[in-house]
């Protein structure tokens, strides 16, 4: 599976392939339309104490990191059902967040494919 990962306010594109929003929640100004999503997998998303600890704050970054890995690894049957979602094929994990580098989507497509997806 190739997963790739970007901001839920670009554009579909062909190469996109599965369509997965991984926020809990909606993202504001999108359409149900304009996402053109394959699924929404919300209970993959990190917790909101966890999300509302982090803030999106770079400093937070290296341990919030390994805070939503724990949450991932006690997770295991809602990680299997979004790998089920995504297939084997290519796919995208969509997120609402400004910061490009520092969400979670970053975090758990790296999470997927070291752990088998």
């Amino acid at each position: 599976m190739k997963i790739q990962v970007k901001r839920i306010y670009e554009k579909k594109a062909p190469g996109d392939g599965a369509r997965v929003l991984v926020d809990r929640v909606w993202p504001r100004g999108i359409t149900k339309e304009a996402a053109a999503l394959t699924s929404w997998q919300k209970e993959v998303a990190p917790s909101a104490a966890l999300r509302k600890w982090f803030r999106h704050d770079p400093a937070r970054w290296e341990e919030f990191k390994k805070k939503y890995r724990r949450e991932l690894d006690n997770n295991a049957e809602q990680v299997a059902c979004l790998k089920k979602v995504l297939g084997k094929g290519r796919a995208t994990l969509l997120y609402g967040a400004r910061d490009e580098v520092h969400n979670h989507a970053v975090v758990l497509a790296d999470y997927l494919k070291e752990n088998g997806g």
